[in-house]
């Protein structure tokens, strides 16, 4: 469907994955997507560790001037996380490394990759609305059939199985191998 206005024209897409026809894409996915946020999060304090670290070491041999750094690690904190998000998601494989090693993708709902002005937007509305909303927004993948999260819906974004992994699940569903 085609829409033009004076000046404007725009596509509306559907739905690139449906639950109903495509199950083996949703099936599983909440759960390996909690897994793969822990998975990110010690990705991502690793080297966050590590400086505060050098930062500690740095300030002993300097007799205390070197802990004046230690005001840089909060703001390098948020900038190396969204540059980790928006690297990651916005790589060929369209995920983070903890979705990786759980065989996830992020696309967008119309199903094209993830970008990485689309992956640092996702991290950051992520942040905002678990810091303002409670982490009790993330049951509202319990309540819609793409168990797409709020910030999800909000960004238009959505998770799934890997492909491979997805095409397996249809194989073992239909009882065969395709």
């Amino acid at each position: 469907m085609s829409t033009t206005g004076p000046g404007t024209s725009f596509e509306v897409r559907p739905h690139a994955y449906d639950p109903v026809t495509m199950p083996e894409y949703f099936e599983g996915v909440l759960a390996r997507r909690a897994i793969a946020f822990f998975i990110d999060l010690i990705v991502i304090s690793v080297p966050i560790f590590f400086a505060a670290l050098f930062i500690l070491i740095f300030g002993f041999i300097t007799l205390g001037l070197g802990w004046i750094l230690f005001w840089l690690l909060s703001p390098a904190t948020v900038i190396w996380a969204i540059i980790y998000y928006g690297a990651t998601l916005g790589s060929e494989r369209s995920a983070t490394i903890g979705m990786r090693v759980m065989d996830l993708q992020m696309r967008t709902w119309y199903g094209a990759p993830c970008y990485f002005v689309l992956g640092a937007a996702h991290a950051v509305v992520f942040w905002i609305t678990v810091s303002v909303l409670t982490p009790f927004i993330l049951l509202v993948g319990f309540f819609n059939d793409r168990r797409r999260l709020l910030h999800d819906i909000l960004v238009g974004t959505i998770v799934i199985n890997d492909p491979l992994r997805a095409q397996a699940a249809r194989a073992q569903r239909l009882g065969g191998t395709l």
